[in-house]
């Protein structure tokens, strides 16, 4: 078997962990993150909380990882940093956006990232950033590099997707329902793959306390004041738990919601996070814009905690009957009776048929080979030019 040769056989072991890669040889693996916010809990979103998770699952495979990311990052993690701090903390996105300042900087952290993994003989780079210059030095430099996109299509991420088609430059997308906004027909070159959930530390719970949650940044496209609205119609007590990424939208819309019943209970992560979401009879999930996938929903039925949510983007891949879907605030209350009836053992049986660390890698391990074996396609035609 050489370097390159991939038998992805390996399960999660019993607890739901992911179990090391004994089958193939590991990759030397260079994950760049954006900068926005640190890889570290408490996690601000579910980008921050998939990228800290898939560098964890792939070192647990037994690959030989580097995470290029803020040094604020998580320092247990093998982390070679590109930026003293997340550029939210000196250059606030809302502030900052769209300036050449900020510009700047981001091009400043991925250029120096760049220098590192061509000096580092790297078999792979995987970019979860929204940069659209590394789409063009991977291409330039024939470096097999698998993009996970995470975002609808903006103009300069996907003209960047676009402008740089190479078998060695390869994509995927978190549903097949985010699938559809990037492409019509999808190219050979992208792949779905779902995110997974680590169900060990998302452990079930059997029973909840009767309250509902809502989790995630408070953000008008996030819904909390959706969330809020339907708690009261349908009588529940909610607890809303996540950073106020947005401030005037907290005192204008979800402040004045709040009561004795309906509570925001700060941010919260690890193990707080789980306990809070795992003793909940069901979550609120309300998103005002097509998300890709929606971790916290997935993360939730982990748990068993069924899902009550907005009929948007991914969830309804994501919670299939595990979860009842409305269309507002109105029906969202009328859904949470509905989603509370609904089986919590069915609920963890789910993620773990779909939504495992196992499935998530070897699906990274596929597109890996596969931009590998473009990169070294193309490295030989190009011999073959030069000599001919």
């Amino acid at each position: 078997m050489t370097r390159h040769d991939f038998d992805s056989s390996t399960t999660t072991t019993d607890d739901g962990s992911i179990k090391p890669a004994y089958h193939h040889a590991p990759l030397r693996i260079a994950v760049i993150a954006h900068l926005r916010h640190p890889i570290a809990m408490p996690f601000m979103g579910g980008m921050e909380a998939h990228c800290h998770q898939l560098v964890t699952a792939l070192v647990a495979r037994g690959h030989d990882v580097t995470l290029f990311a803020s040094g604020d990052s998580d320092p247990a993690l093998p982390l070679h940093p590109i930026a003293e701090r997340h550029y939210e903390a000196v250059m606030p996105w809302a502030q900052w956006h769209g300036t050449p300042q900020l510009t700047a900087f981001q091009d400043a952290a991925f250029g120096q990232a760049w220098e590192a993994i061509g000096a580092g003989a790297y078999d792979i780079v995987h970019n979860n950033t929204m940069h659209p210059t590394l789409h063009v030095l991977a291409k330039r430099d024939r470096t097999a590099m698998v993009t996970s996109l995470h975002v609808p299509p903006f103009a300069g991420l996907a003209n960047a997707v676009a402008d740089t088609s190479a078998d060695w430059l390869r994509q995927t997308v978190t549903s097949h329902a985010h699938l559809a906004t990037w492409w019509t027909t999808p190219p050979a070159t992208v792949s779905v793959v779902h995110n997974g959930i680590d169900t060990a530390r998302w452990r079930f719970h059997a029973v909840g306390d009767g309250r509902a949650i809502w989790a995630g940044r408070i953000t008008p496209n996030k819904g909390t004041a959706v969330a809020l609205e339907a708690a009261t119609l349908a009588g529940i007590e909610l607890d809303v738990v996540g950073p106020i990424d947005c401030m005037d939208y907290f005192t204008d819309q979800v402040a004045p919601l709040l009561d004795h019943a309906r509570v925001y209970r700060g941010h919260l992560g690890g193990d707080a996070l789980v306990e809070a979401i795992g003793t909940a009879s069901v979550l609120l999930s309300t998103p005002m814009w097509d998300e890709p996938f929606g971790l916290i929903a997935a993360e939730a039925l982990a748990c068993g905690v069924p899902v009550a949510a907005l009929d948007r983007g991914a969830i309804r891949e994501v919670v299939g009957d595990c979860g009842a879907l409305a269309t507002d605030a109105a029906s969202l209350a009328q859904a949470i009776g509905r989603a509370a009836a609904i089986p919590r053992a069915a609920c963890r049986d789910r993620v773990t048929r779909l939504f495992s660390l196992t499935a998530m890698v070897e699906g990274y391990e596929r597109a890996y080979a596969a931009a590998i074996a473009g990169a070294r396609a193309s490295s030989c035609a190009s011999t073959t030019e030069v000599l001919a």
